[in-house]
């Protein structure tokens, strides 16, 4: 039984991903939160999700909220942090009692740590004005020379009178006093990194809002919530001497660290919003576009759709860009870079933890035939999980290789486990499909979709037939002349060389006899073709086509017996009905 002094002498393992609330959450950001819940798992620790949302203008509850339920979507769950449904079971809680997990509602306890440091003389309030300080970095640029904020010792203050500014209301902000030395950060992945004397200037701590920097919340937070190990992705780095420091400053322990590789895309840039940016800016360029299509015009004005065209450093808000890639025809596939693209887009939650824990890490494990293995789970994932093994290199986001993996697994799944998957995807993302297609039907299209089906997003672009109004068909003219507006070739035994039938004849009598079936099921309608073609002379290959073409208006369907059950007998007799009359 472990005692209460063993208890306090060898704390859990805690690790946490603490996003900023300021938009979806970014891909390489759901790497961070995995690596840091596996190793949390793997070691008998705990997770944390903490919200670092003091930036006010930018920081939104709709935004920490998307950024919940994405982790929680993908089976990401944290053991401490903001609570949300997920189902019937709740996810979150606050069980160490570390909370408020909002850094916006921790003021306190960054205006007492402030106070302390400014007492000691380790802190200070400065009322320089942010315009004198941009004069002198200037100035240090035309020098050619490193700028660094560190008013000599004499120039500073009293604590009195500091105080008394603030107490006045005087506009200042809160700095560390840095100190001059060297400062050496030890990094789980990438060793030792030094920084010398002199690197790290008197950065600020509190801003003129009153709200802290992302500096020193993160490092008041890791100390009085007990972050043990700090996983996060190496464009931090460069932040980490300045924790490293103020910790030292403060008194506190050093967080175990480990820098992650960056994820780049396969143009070998850094995976950003900006990538989706790009490609609708040059679609739109390529297709001529002066002003925003309907209905994207009703979140783009036109003055700010000119102004973005002009601006390659302007950048639309994701539902505009959205809406501007649907409007586009045809519509616009934007590459996805947030988890709520990859959602939309269709993509498995587990299929997404699978490849992303591949960006920088890998097991090291072959399988019996011993290759390596590759595609796994979560629990897998908790279970063989190790620092040691996040390589030092950059990664690389292999779109093909996502949606191979989405592909096999979509593929090798259930057939009632994707009807189930697929109506709850196609409910949020694609109403349209499962209202129209309901009862048996629904089996129907979902044993059609699932052989060839890529994403959900996939399926439900090839089940447009199944929408589209029977009075609204629209017919191919190349398809309608070479299978319904000419004359088969009949080879049938005892059939005259050169016996033709017309196409259009097919229609009509393949729907009679489709229309005399008493029960419209894929087997019964197989069947019926099947006896049909035989009396006729026709390969079912031809008549196949000639069906396909007078249901949906092309010549590309699944089967034509599962085609036909999806739509259904009515609308099977309507659209045959119309076809025939060309």
């Amino acid at each position: 039984m472990t005692s209460a002094a063993d208890a306090a002498a060898n704390p859990p393992i805690v690790t946490r991903f603490a996003p900023s609330p300021t938009g979806h959450l970014h891909i390489g950001g759901a790497r961070t939160a995995l690596f840091c819940w596996a190793f949390a798992k793997k070691t008998g620790g705990r997770f944390m999700i903490r919200i670092e949302d003091t930036d006010q203008a930018r920081s939104s509850e709709a935004s920490a909220r998307g950024i919940l339920e994405d982790l929680a979507w993908l089976g990401i769950e944290w053991d401490d942090g903001p609570e949300i449904a997920r189902g019937e079971r709740v996810i979150g809680g606050d069980d160490r009692k570390v909370a408020p997990y909002f850094q916006s509602k921790r003021l306190s306890i960054y205006n007492r740590v402030c106070d302390v440091l400014i007492e000691s003389g380790k802190g200070y309030a400065d009322f320089t004005p942010a315009a004198a300080i941009e004069a002198m970095r200037k100035e240090a640029t035309a020098k050619k020379e490193t700028f660094r904020y560190h008013p000599p010792a004499e120039s500073m203050l009293p604590v009195e009178e500091q105080r008394r500014r603030m107490a006045a209301g005087e506009p200042h902000v809160v700095r560390l006093r840095a100190l001059d030395e060297a400062v050496t950060v030890v990094d789980q992945v990438l060793g030792e990194v030094k920084f010398a004397a002199g690197e790290v200037d008197d950065f600020v701590l509190r801003k003129a809002d009153g709200f802290p920097t992302y500096h020193f919340g993160v490092v008041v937070d890791d100390e009085f919530m007990g972050v043990t190990h700090v996983l996060r992705g190496q464009e931090h780095l460069m932040n980490t001497p300045k924790h490293v420091m103020l910790q030292k400053v403060l008194g506190y322990r050093t967080p175990v660290y480990a820098h992650m590789p960056l994820i780049f895309n396969d143009q070998g840039a850094k995976m950003s919003k900006r990538e989706r940016d790009q490609a609708a800016r040059a679609a739109v360029k390529k297709a001529g576009l002066a002003e925003p299509p309907a209905p994207a015009a009703t979140l783009i004005p036109r003055e700010a759709f000119t102004a973005w065209l002009g601006d390659t450093k302007r950048q639309l808000e994701s539902e505009q860009l959205e809406a501007l890639a649907e409007a586009m025809h045809p519509p616009l596939a934007l590459p996805e870079v947030s988890v709520d693209d990859f959602r939309r887009a269709g993509y498995l939650p587990e299929v997404i933890c699978n490849f992303i824990a591949l960006l920088g890490w890998n097991p090291g494990m072959r399988d019996e035939a011993g290759k390596e293995i590759e595609k796994f789970g979560m629990d897998f994932l908790a279970a063989h999980f190790s620092i040691e093994r996040i390589g030092k290199t950059n990664a690389r986001f292999d779109r093909k290789k996502l949606l191979a993996f989405n592909t096999d697994a979509i593929t090798r799944m259930a057939a009632a486990e994707f009807a189930e998957r697929f109506r709850e995807w196609a409910g949020a993302h694609a109403p349209a499909l499962p209202a129209a297609v309901e009862g048996a039907r629904w089996a129907h299209l979902c044993a059609a979709l699932q052989p060839r089906s890529k994403t959900f997003r996939d399926a439900a672009d090839r089940a447009a037939f199944a929408l589209v109004p029977d009075d609204a068909v629209v017919f191919d003219p190349k398809a309608v002349q070479q299978h319904v507006a000419c004359d088969l070739e009949l080879k049938g035994e005892g059939l005259p060389a050169g016996a033709k039938v017309s196409g259009r004849d097919v229609v009509r009598e393949a729907g009679a006899v489709l229309g005399a079936l008493p029960a419209f099921e894929p087997a019964e309608i197989h069947r019926a073709l099947e006896a049909y073609a035989a009396g006729r002379g026709l390969t079912m290959a031809q008549l196949s086509q000639v069906l396909r073409v007078a249901a949906t208006g092309g010549t590309v369907s699944p089967p034509i017996d599962l085609t036909l059950a999806i739509l259904g007998k009515s609308s099977v007799g309507a659209r045959l009905a119309k076809c025939a009359g060309l």
